[in-house]
C-alpha cells in the first residue's frame, strides 16, 4: 500500500514536470535560455531577435512558452519588456521529482 501511494506520488510530480521537460526539449527555447544566462540585466524581443535566426514573432512566442513554464519573467522598462531567467520553480520540481524517485 506504502508503495503503491509512493508510484502514485512520483507519478503526480512527473505531471507536473512534463511542461518543463516540453519546453526545454525544443532548441530555440534551449538558446534563449542560454542567451538569457549570459545577460543577467536581461533583454527585450529586439535584442533577442539580433542574435537569433528568427523573427521578432517567432522570439515572442518562444518567450511566452517560457514564461508559461516558469523558465523566464519580464518587467517593463519604459514601453518594453525586458525579459530575464526566473529558473527557481522548475528547478523546484524537477528537485522533487528526482528525490521522490532517489528515495523509492
Amino acid at each position: 500500500m506504502e508503495r503503491e501511494r509512493d508510484i502514485e506520488d512520483i507519478l503526480k510530480q512527473f505531471k507536473e514536470c512534463i511542461p518543463f521537460f516540453s519546453v526545454l526539449a525544443d532548441e530555440i527555447r534551449q538558446n534563449i535560455i542560454i542567451l538569457l544566462g549570459q545577460e543577467l540585466e536581461g533583454l527585450n524581443v529586439n535584442m533577442i531577435t539580433e542574435r537569433m535566426p528568427l523573427s521578432r514573432p517567432a522570439i515572442s512566442h518562444h518567450l511566452k512558452v517560457l514564461k508559461q513554464a516558469g523558465f523566464v519573467g519580464s518587467r517593463k522598462v519604459g514601453a518594453e519588456n525586458i525579459y530575464f531567467l526566473t529558473l527557481k520553480e522548475p528547478i523546484e520540481k524537477i528537485k522533487l521529482l528526482i528525490n521522490s524517485i532517489e528515495g523509492n
